[in-house]
């Protein structure tokens, strides 16, 4: 995370998706769900399939994109009017997306993972690491570091974000949360930490300490790789005071 005067941002980037038709089959999404499963495919290859299609002029691959980016930016399940503002969606279309988005929340919601190692953090938010963008996450834990909340706090430019301690914060104590990870992606693949990033996990740090958090671990990942700050060495000690 570079430090800019950049305060917040909205939307996505434009990227102009290839139609799946001019992909090998076996990469297409559905071969590629057949052939190797769901956990195989990334976010958007997985919108894509519930879609199914897309409009003239916007292709399923161009609106799996803009509504993933919707979903990113929103940390509850948008509302069907909400979903259905964007062109080639419909209400139809809205109406599953938001089913299955509930209908994952009431199956596998309350199926807590634990947090023990920085692996453990990664296969929780690895899937965000194709995004165009830097995410800034937060994860919430309980006491015995099950995980309780995964959520985005901000979303930033191509090789920046900035994040404020409260943001964070305010969902861990909404969470009632005893513990607690961050982890932020680099679309450049690069994993080693600026002095930006140092700053703001020391000041998560000396918040967590106030607040009685644990603060087990800020990682920056990539699609294939990850840096623990604690791991490094520049997260020192365990527990709150």
């Amino acid at each position: 995370m570079k430090n800019s005067k950049y305060k917040g941002y909205s939307g996505e980037l434009k990227v102009n998706y290839r139609a799946f038709t001019d992909i090998s089959p076996e990469e297409r999404p559905r071969e590629k769900l057949l052939a190797k499963g769901p956990a195989a495919l990334s976010d958007m290859e997985l919108l894509a399939i519930l879609l199914n299609t897309g409009i003239r002029g916007k292709n399923v691959r161009v609106l799996a994109g803009e509504l993933l980016g919707l979903l990113d930016r929103n940390k509850d399940i948008p509302a069907i009017k909400e979903l259905s503002h964007l062109s080639g969606l419909g209400q139809s279309k809205a109406c599953a997306v938001a089913a299955m988005l509930e209908f994952g929340r009431r199956r596998y919601g309350s199926i807590s993972a634990h947090v023990k190692e920085p692996s453990d953090i990664f296969a929780l938010i690895r899937h965000y690491a194709d995004r165009k963008q830097e995410r800034f996450i937060s994860l919430s834990l309980n006491g015995a570091h099950e995980v309780l909340a995964v959520r985005i706090v901000t979303i930033g430019l191509v090789n920046r974000t900035i994040v404020h301690p409260r943001e964070v914060f305010a969902d861990l104590i909404q969470d009632r949360a005893a513990a607690f990870c961050v982890a932020h992606n680099h679309p450049s693949g690069q994993l080693q930490s600026s002095p930006e990033d140092e700053e703001i996990t020391a000041r998560l740090q000396a918040s967590a300490q106030i607040l009685g958090l644990h603060f087990l671990d800020h990682l920056i990942f990539s699609e294939t790789a990850w840096w623990s700050f604690r791991q490094n060495g520049k997260l020192e000690g365990n527990e709150p005071q």
